[in-house]
């Protein structure tokens, strides 16, 4: 069930409705949420549920016996039980088909001929989201950061639909406690909520769909057919694409959220005002930078052991970063590059006598237009089809300039500088722009949601293209 639909519309107003009048009961209130999130989730394949369902009782099951066992060893069984668990099933679903046409292709150069079968299995939407939370619970559990809740508490958690399908990625300790005790409905941030289902909306409905059937679908189908001034557009066209979608689309699940009461992290922060790798991923997908951070980068021993160790403690996680993704290599090389990046500016800062500079104006403009390149180029592999298509983007780049450009309209241009200046609007203006609504009569900001709506829709292309991460 996508959220800008008339579907999702009818269903949200529906369990908004019963959610607030069931909310001072929560004992009734979290059985009908688990069903809501349950019927959201089997919308698109009901089959999928019980694969849902189960990796909740595994996962809860697991973690009352890793945080109730004395014996360490126990412990670390347990755990290890429960990592299996969720990484097998996220492994047979999603890399299955990847590691046996990566095994045949290696034993093939050596002359060996695997007797294994591909299977094109269907990747459930959203397990990569929800995998990596119920791997959070259990992990703090065997930490002791965090105490196992009861299985309800917990399947809401895990189910809850507006982060189910693609994030944001919500830590037990941020959700659970809002759980125990009824929300108030007098301090839910309305304003806030509907300015970020409103911008959410025109970013994914307007901004991303627009530029993925004006220039991005073209370009990444068949970039050796291309300009190199149509290949170069084509690429940061991706770039906004992919931010717009993504952040629209967790801009609107916060805002839902917000209206049921419940309070999500935050996830983006204006990514490509970044001023090297580094921060680029303290702005884009925060929640799971973070993960990656506190779950693989620290585990693997982080920057403690060492300068070597360090670089390739930030290398794996980002290849392994890459690989969550998407089972191709070409995500791989994705998080490679972002690998590299972060490990070559800590090599630089690192250097004897390495003194910072003040920042200026120029030197913060350099830094921008440096860091937005190279993400760039790791969109490059992120998005293209394969090695190949990626090679000729790469190639195309600087081969064919002079030639015609059609699909390079001021549209396209226009919706490129909207994507990307408006994350060096400041912070106030947002603030201004909820301020203000929230001053208004409910009939005048019902008036400037219609509007709102209105306006989306119409300047929006027909019909709604699938998330992006929908299927990661």
């Amino acid at each position: 069930m996508l959220f800008p639909t008339a579907t999702f519309a009818l269903f949200f107003l529906l369990v908004l409705s019963v959610s607030w009048l069931l909310m001072h009961r929560v004992h009734r209130w979290r059985p009908f949420m688990i069903g809501a999130s349950f019927v959201f989730y089997g919308w698109w394949d009901w089959r999928f549920v019980f694969l849902l369902a189960g990796c909740t009782l595994w996962n809860q099951m697991l973690a009352v016996r890793i945080w109730s066992a004395v014996d360490r060893r126990r412990r670390t069984l347990l755990l290890a039980l429960a990592l299996a668990g969720n990484l097998g099933v996220l492994g047979y679903f999603k890399y299955y088909d990847f590691f046996v046409s990566s095994s045949q292709s290696l034993a093939s150069v050596v002359g060996v001929d695997l007797p294994l079968e591909l299977k094109s299995i269907v990747l459930p939407v959203g397990i990569s989201f929800y995998t990596f939370m119920a791997i959070s619970y259990v992990v703090d559990a065997f930490r002791g950061d965090f105490a196992p809740t009861t299985l309800e508490k917990f399947a809401v958690y895990l189910s809850f639909f507006p982060h189910l399908v693609a994030g944001p990625i919500v830590r037990p300790a941020e959700l659970i406690p809002q759980f125990d005790a009824p929300r108030d409905p007098r301090r839910v941030d309305t304003s806030r909520a509907f300015y970020l289902i409103a911008t959410g909306l025109f970013k994914k409905v307007v901004i991303a769909n627009y530029l993925a059937g004006a220039i991005v679908d073209d370009v990444f189908g068949a970039p050796e057919q291309h300009s190199s001034l149509e290949l170069l557009i084509g690429v940061y066209a991706y770039a906004v694409q992919i931010y717009a979608d993504f952040s629209g689309y967790t801009d609107m699940a916060i805002g839902l959220a917000l209206l049921l009461g419940f309070t999500f992290p935050q996830n983006f922060d204006s990514p490509y005002a970044a001023t090297s790798v580094q921060d680029f991923w303290r702005r884009w997908h925060m929640t799971l930078s973070r993960w990656l951070r506190d779950y693989l980068y620290v585990p693997l021993g982080g920057n403690r052991k060492g300068t070597i160790f360090t670089y390739r403690n930030l290398l794996l996680t980002m290849l392994l970063g890459g690989l969550w993704h998407g089972a191709a290599w070409t995500f791989v090389v994705w998080g490679g590059v972002h690998g590299v990046g972060l490990a070559a500016e800590r090599w630089w800062r690192s250097r004897p006598g390495y003194v910072a500079r003040p920042s200026t104006l120029w030197s913060r403009t350099w830094a921008r237009v440096a860091t937005f390149h190279l993400v760039c180029l790791a969109w490059i592999f992120f998005r293209a089809d394969s090695f190949g298509s990626a090679w000729d983007i790469l190639t195309g780049l600087f081969t064919r300039w002079g030639e015609g450009a059609p699909l390079v309209t001021s549209g396209v241009l226009l919706a490129i500088a909207v994507g990307i200046g408006s994350q060096y609007l400041p912070a106030r203006v947002p603030r201004l722009v909820m301020a203000r609504f929230s001053r208004l009569p409910l009939a005048g900001q019902a008036v400037v949601l219609a509007l709102a709506l209105m306006l989306t829709s119409t300047m929006g292309p027909e019909g709604v293209a699938p998330f992006i991460y929908f299927q990661f």
